[in-house]
């Protein structure tokens, strides 16, 4: 009889670092994108709720995005495989830094981390038939001193666009850091070792 992870599974998210880091632990998947429309009204509504802790703000995102790919593929007629979500964001101080809107507000973001040392908390989530389960990585990242030209001049280069906390540790912005506890493929956006838990607990449902 085959197992629920024969076909792979479906990656709902856009995310090219997800990509790489399901292909780095030889994971077989489709992608799985959310189509956005002009006026249409996202799959998940991705605002924090009010004096929403970050661990369980990310957690939940991670859940709703599974289900909402669970929908997707159900309406497209799509062939049934499990569908893998996660979502990243920063937090510091109990409060929650995710994309900035504009450069501007990641160069803020930047200032804000200088010199300390923030979360970055990351959730996995996977959902086949009525199963769904999730899991948290969380990581600590201290930054050094950030000079405001070297705060702009990052900015400025684009790549804190549609990143959690406005940067991400596998470009540049691996010159700030000082150091790191917990899990770099989490800080990057996908937990290997707990997608990986995930999948072997999906397998071994019977």
């Amino acid at each position: 009889m085959a197992g629920p992870l024969e076909r792979g599974v479906y990656l709902a998210s856009r995310s090219p670092r997800r990509r790489e880091l399901l292909a780095q632990i030889g994971v077989r998947f489709h992608l799985l994108l959310f189509r956005s429309r002009a006026g249409e009204q996202p799959d998940v509504d991705e605002r924090p709720l009010e004096n929403e802790a970050p661990d369980k703000y990310v957690e939940r995102l991670a859940r709703a995005k599974a289900e909402a790919g669970w929908r997707r593929m159900l309406q497209r007629n799509l062939p049934p495989a499990p569908v893998l979500a996660a979502d990243t964001t920063v937090a510091l101080e109990g409060q929650i830094f995710g994309k900035p809107a504009s450069r501007e507000e990641g160069a803020e973001m930047l200032a804000h981390f200088s010199g300390r040392t923030h979360e970055v908390l990351t959730a996995v989530a996977l959902k086949h038939d009525d199963w769904l389960e999730s899991a948290l990585s969380r990581s600590e990242v201290r930054f050094k001193v950030l000079g405001a030209q070297e705060i702009l001049q990052y900015a400025a280069s684009g790549e804190s666009d549609d990143k959690a906390g406005a940067y991400a540790i596998q470009g540049r912005a691996a010159r700030f850091i000082v150091e790191l506890r917990g899990s770099y493929s989490g800080v990057m956006g996908l937990p290997l070792y707990e997608t990986g838990e995930l999948l072997d607990r999906l397998a071994q449902r019977r």
